[in-house]
C-alpha cells in the first residue's frame, strides 16, 4: 500500500510543478494558491505513506524507521524538500520559487519509483544500522540536504533575477521575481539552516561508526565526500560572515555545493564502494 501512495505522490509532485511554472506564466494567484494545495496534499499523502510503511515494518517483524535502504532515504530526502519549501512559502510568501524547488522533489520520488536499482520492498536491518544512531543521523543530514537543495533552487532564482537587474530590464516574467536583495538573503538563511545541520549528522555519523566498525573515522568515500560538501559551506558562511560575500559567485557556489550533495548521497552510492554501500544516507 506504502509504494502505491509514493507513486501517487510522484505524480502528485509532478502537477505541483508544473502548476508552479504555470504560475510563473501567467502570475495569477489563484494558480499560485492552487500549486500550493496540490503540494501541501502530496506532502500529506506522502507522510501517512511514511507512517503506513514503518507501521508495515513493524507488521512484519522488522520494525525500523524506514530510513534504512536507498528507495526509503529518497523518499525521505523528497518529503523533507517539500517540508521546508513550504514553511519558506509560508513564511515568506514566495510562491514563485516553487517552480524551482518542486523538481528536486519530483525527481527524487521519480527515481526512487523507476530506477531498477533501487529495491521497494521492506528490508531487514544489517548489523551496522541497528543503532540508535540511525534515526538522529538519517534526519539530521537529510533536513540540511533539504535545507541545501531549497538553496539551489534559490540560488538558480537570484542568478536569473541578477542578470535581469544588471540589464536594467524592464517588464516580462522576471520583472515579477523577488528582487536580489532578498533572494540572495534566502539563500545565505538556507544554508545557514542547513549547514550546522549537516555537521550534527557527521558528528552522528561517526559515533555511529565507532559503535559499528570500531573507529569514529575510516576516510570512507561517503564520509570523505561529506567532508567536502561540509567545507564548501563552511567556505560560504566563512565568506558571508567575514567578507560580506554575496552576489552571482556566492549563489554560483551554493549550487557547486548541492551538486556535492548529490554525489555525496547518489554518487557515491552508484560509483564508489565502501562501508556506506549499503543505504542513501
Amino acid at each position: 500500500m506504502n509504494t502505491y501512495i509514493f507513486s501517487i505522490v510522484t505524480f502528485i509532485y509532478l502537477a505541483a510543478m508544473v502548476v508552479y511554472v504555470g504560475y510563473l506564466a501567467f502570475r495569477k494567484p489563484l494558480v499560485a494558491r492552487l500549486a500550493t494545495v496540490i503540494t501541501l496534499a502530496g506532502f500529506l499523502a506522502q507522510t501517512v505513506a511514511i507512517g503506513l510503511r514503518w507501521y508495515e515494518s513493524y507488521e512484519l517483524g522488522i520494525g525500523h524507521a524506514p530510513m534504512s535502504n536507498l528507495y526509503e532515504s529518497l523518499v525521505f530526502f523528497s518529503w523533507t524538500i517539500i517540508m521546508l519549501y513550504l514553511y519558506i512559502e509560508y513564511k515568506y510568501k514566495l510562491s514563485i520559487l516553487g517552480a524551482f524547488v518542486t523538481p528536486f522533489a519530483f525527481l527524487s520520488m521519480a527515481y526512487a519509483s523507476i530506477s531498477p536499482s533501487v529495491n521497494e520492498t521492506i528490508q531487514p536491518l544489517v548489523p551496522a544500522l541497528q543503532s540508535n544512531w540511525l534515526i538522529s543521523h538519517v534526519v539530521t543530514c537529510f533536513l540540511g540536504y533539504a535545507a541545501f537543495a531549497v538553496s539551489c533552487g534559490v540560488s538558480f532564482t537570484y542568478i536569473l533575477k541578477k542578470r535581469y537587474e544588471d540589464r536594467q530590464g524592464a517588464g516580462g516574467l522576471l520583472a515579477t521575481f523577488p528582487t536580489s536583495q532578498i533572494l540572495d538573503e534566502l539563500v545565505y538563511k538556507t544554508i545557514a539552516i542547513g549547514f550546522p545541520l549537516l555537521t550534527i549528522g557527521i558528528v552522528t555519523g561517526a559515533a555511529w561508526a565507532n559503535y559499528a566498525w570500531g573507529t569514529y573515522w575510516s576516510w570512507d568515500p561517503k564520509e570523505t565526500w561529506s567532508l567536502i560538501t561540509w567545507f564548501i559551506y563552511a567556505a560560504f558562511l566563512h565568506a558571508r560572515i567575514t567578507r560580506g560575500w554575496r552576489g552571482v559567485k556566492a549563489a554560483t557556489l551554493s549550487i557547486i555545493g548541492f551538486v556535492a550533495v548529490l554525489f555525496t548521497y547518489l554518487g557515491v552510492n552508484l560509483l564508489l564502494s565502501g562501508l556506506h554501500s549499503y543505504g542513501g544516507g
